[in-house]
């Protein structure tokens, strides 16, 4: 198999296959919250998800793994692909921690059976554009040590957050290839809230009952916007001194809570935002506004794996 070749800007509508990056991002999350996650909480990175994919579109395989990938990625074509995460790389991925900002880190791999045949520009293609760790590895006889090599890689690479990301089995004599994506993130609120402020309070969960649960709470004037059965929350990560405390699309940081005005709403939200275009850049809070009193609860985000 021949690899793509490095896209063309100048024929391609990146903005626009960025944008349908995101749609597809929903429909993923969708079908999440009404399997795996249907009476859990979870939590998963689409862009994670799209680069690993994007790196199997270029691998051996034939031409049917790549129309499969394109297919569900409702791209034209490996080239659109690339040139959307080429994107990603120069605003996701940016790293602004020397600035104050969130510390990003971000790296790909390739492993390849030393048996399958490859196009001798394939390596070109993953270390110089996608900058990704590329390896020919022997998965017919060693396939425990290069699944321990791999759980290290995962490891080392999200400052040790990541353990055991393959279980016992996962790769066998029969493996072809693995492709990988870890991301790292940490960010600062740019308003952090006061531990004295937290106190607990009433959650309702899906199931109609409720639980006492700690609360963060601030008095302090919050993006938040209100839209038909539904609000929207925007609580910004500190940005660092290269960027501005307001709203861009380029390079800032936010976490976003969707809140249906009903208490057992959230699937019909979740639908509406997954067969929605443009969902996440139409219902973006840019301004302000005063909510007295404001809480969301406490919560931490941890690694599991649900094979």
């Amino acid at each position: 198999m021949k690899p793509s070749s490095f896209p063309s800007k100048s024929t391609i509508d990146v903005e626009k296959a960025n944008n349908n990056q995101k749609d597809i991002a929903l429909i993923v999350s969708k079908n999440l919250s009404s399997t795996k996650a249907k009476h859990s909480n979870s939590v998963f990175s689409p862009v994670s998800i799209n680069s690993a994919l994007t790196l199997a579109a270029s691998c051996p395989g034939g031409s049917s793994v790549s129309d499969e990938i394109l297919s569900f990625l409702r791209s034209s074509s490996t080239d659109e692909l690339n040139a959307v995460f080429s994107k990603i790389v120069s605003v996701v991925f940016a790293d602004h921690s020397a600035n104050g900002g969130p510390k990003i880190s971000s790296v790909n791999g390739v492993w390849i059976d030393k048996t399958l045949p490859i196009d001798s520009s394939l390596k070109d293609l993953f270390e110089n554009f996608f900058k990704a760790v590329f390896d020919r590895v022997d998965f017919r006889s060693k396939a425990e040590q290069v699944r321990r090599e791999l759980i290290k890689w995962a490891e080392d690479h999200t400052n040790g957050l990541i353990k055991d990301l393959l279980p016992r089995g996962s790769i066998s004599s029969l493996t072809n290839c693995v492709y990988g994506n870890a991301l790292y993130f940490k960010g600062a609120w740019q308003v952090p809230f006061l531990k004295s402020n937290t106190r607990d309070r009433v959650f309702h969960l899906l199931n109609g009952t409720s639980v006492a649960v700690p609360f963060m709470s601030s008095y302090e004037n919050q993006y938040l916007k209100a839209y038909d059965g539904f609000k929207v929350l925007r609580i910004p990560y500190r940005q660092g001194d290269d960027a501005t405390s307001g709203y861009s699309t380029n390079g800032s940081f936010s976490m976003y809570f969707y809140l249906p005005d009903k208490n057992d709403g959230l699937d019909d939200l979740v639908k509406t935002m997954a067969s929605t275009s443009g969902f996440l850049d139409c219902h973006v809070p840019r301004c302000k506004v005063l909510v007295n009193e404001f809480r969301i609860p406490k919560f931490k985000i941890a690694y599991g794996l649900d094979g």
